[in-house]
C-alpha cells in the first residue's frame, strides 16, 4: 500500500500523479491497497487521529464513480445555484462554495420530508438473478472489487451515514438514487450496526465490529432478499446464492451491496 496526500486547493505543491476529479474533499490516495481489511485498518487510523472528521473511501472504478457522482449532485433536491459573481479561479471562493454545497446536501438528506425508508427502496432496483450471483461473488472476494487506486475524502459531516453527502451517487434512472442509498445506509446502521465506509461506481461498503451470528445472518439475508427482489420475482427471492451469503456474513465483518443495474459489470 502506497499513500499520498492531495494539497489543499490553491496551495503550492509538487506535481501529484492524480487529479481530484469530482471528489471535492479528496484528502489522500492509496495505490495498490492490497486488501479491503488493510484499507479498513488505514481508515481506522485516520479516524482515530482526527475525530472531528469522517473518512469515506472509493471502491470500484474511481473514474466512473466520479462521473456519475458529478451528475447525481445535480439532482434538484441536492443542487445549489452558484453565486452570479463566483470566481472559479479563486481557491478561497471555490473551497467555500464546495463546503456550502456539502452542507446543503447534508441538510437535504437529513430532512424528514425528503427521506426515503427501507421499505420504500425494497423491490425498486429490478435486480436479476445474475445480480445476486454478483452480490455473493463480490462479498466472497471483496479485495477484487477495489480499484488500483482508492481515493479517501476527509468530510466535515456529523455522522457516518451523511458521508454520502460528500459523494452522492445513483445517477441513472434504473439505479437507486442518493436518497434511496441513504435509506439503505441508515437501516443497516440502525438495525444491524453496519457502518458505511465506502462508495464506488456500483457498490457501497459497510463494516461492523464483528461478524453476524447465525440467526442474525439469516434475518439480514431475508431482508436483503426483499430489498433486491419483489413478490413477483421468485427467481431472485429463491436464488440459492442467498444461502452462501448467509454463511459469508458469519465469517466476515464487511458487507458490500450493489446499487446499480447490472452491478456485476463494474
Amino acid at each position: 500500500m502506497k499513500t499520498g496526500r492531495f494539497p489543499p486547493p490553491g496551495h503550492q505543491a509538487d506535481p501529484i500523479p492524480f487529479r481530484r476529479l469530482n471528489y471535492d474533499f479528496a484528502f489522500e490516495w492509496v495505490e495498490a491497497p492490497g486488501s479491503l481489511e488493510a484499507l479498513l485498518a488505514h481508515l481506522d487510523g485516520l479516524r482515530a487521529a482526527d475525530p472531528l472528521h469522517r473518512y469515506l473511501c472509493t471502491l470500484d472504478d474511481i473514474a466512473q464513480c466520479s462521473y456519475t457522482s458529478g451528475h447525481a449532485r445535480s439532482d434538484e433536491r441536492l443542487e445549489v445555484d452558484a453565486p452570479e459573481n463566483m470566481d472559479w479561479d479563486a481557491p478561497a471562493e471555490l473551497t467555500a462554495w464546495e463546503l456550502a454545497c456539502l452542507q446543503h446536501r447534508v441538510q437535504q438528506l437529513a430532512s424528514p420530508e425528503l427521506a426515503q425508508t427501507w421499505s420504500d427502496v425494497c423491490g425498486s432496483l429490478n435486480a436479476a438473478p445474475e445480480d445476486i450471483d454478483s452480490l455473493v461473488s463480490v462479498n466472497a472476494d471483496p479485495d477484487a472489487l477495489l480499484d488500483e487506486v482508492v481515493y479517501i475524502q476527509r468530510l466535515p459531516v456529523p455522522s457516518d451515514d451523511l458521508m454520502i453527502a460528500g459523494q452522492p451517487n445513483g445517477y441513472f434512472s434504473c439505479d437507486w438514487d442518493t436518497f434511496q442509498n441513504h435509506a439503505v445506509i441508515r437501516h443497516l446502521a440502525a438495525q444491524w450496526s453496519y457502518r458505511f465506509f465506502g462508495m464506488g461506481a456500483a457498490w457501497m461498503g459497510f463494516v461492523r465490529q464483528a461478524p453476524l451470528g447465525s440467526d442474525e445472518a439469516r434475518h439480514l439475508v431475508d431482508e436483503l432478499r426483499t430489498l433486491y427482489g419483489s413478490d413477483q420475482d421468485n427467481e431472485v427471492l429463491q436464488h440459492p446464492a442467498w444461502q452462501t451469503l448467509e454463511q459469508l456474513l458469519q465469517t466476515q465483518r464487511t458487507l458490500l451491496l450493489g446499487y446499480t443495474e447490472n452491478m456485476g459489470d463494474y
